[in-house]
């Protein structure tokens, strides 16, 4: 499911126009209908549940496709230009306005070298472990 994850987000960002198609169809191919049969073939036999199973695939793919989406339609790119943004933002704050906005933006998004693509690892891991956790505890029942 990793695997696939990284593999998905990054073909949904060199072809960004596909986000709006790829489970648009009603009439889906054969490739289409023997990747989602593997997906859920992966799932069963690591041990979820069916219903589990169907709510692993519908998260995870809220997931990889929100992220795409919302980093294509970001008004910035380069960490230089989220900086930016940023303090333009931040400049029409009120003192001790926003503090939580204020505080995640000076101590998270503005520290050097931050790209929002790099939470996308962090997002999986706790989805993936999550997902984990509900299937032990379906195993164990």
């Amino acid at each position: 499911m990793r695997q696939r994850a990284f593999s998905l987000r990054h073909a949904l960002s060199r072809h960004d126009w596909a986000i709006g198609l790829m489970e648009s169809r009603s009439t889906p191919g054969p490739a289409t209908l023997r990747h989602h049969d593997a997906v859920l073939g992966c799932l069963r036999q690591g041990g979820f549940s069916l219903a589990l199973t169907a709510h692993a695939v519908s998260v995870l793919d809220s997931y990889i496709y929100g992220f795409a989406l919302l980093e294509k339609t970001l008004p910035f790119g380069a960490p230089e230009e989220t900086a930016e943004l940023a303090e333009s933002i931040m400049s029409g704050f009120g003192d001790g306005e926003y503090p939580y906005l204020t505080e995640i933006a000076t101590a998270h998004v503005m520290r050097p070298g931050y790209t929002y693509g790099d939470g996308f690892e962090t997002g999986l891991d706790l989805i993936l472990n999550g997902l984990q956790q509900a299937a032990d505890r379906h195993a164990r029942r």
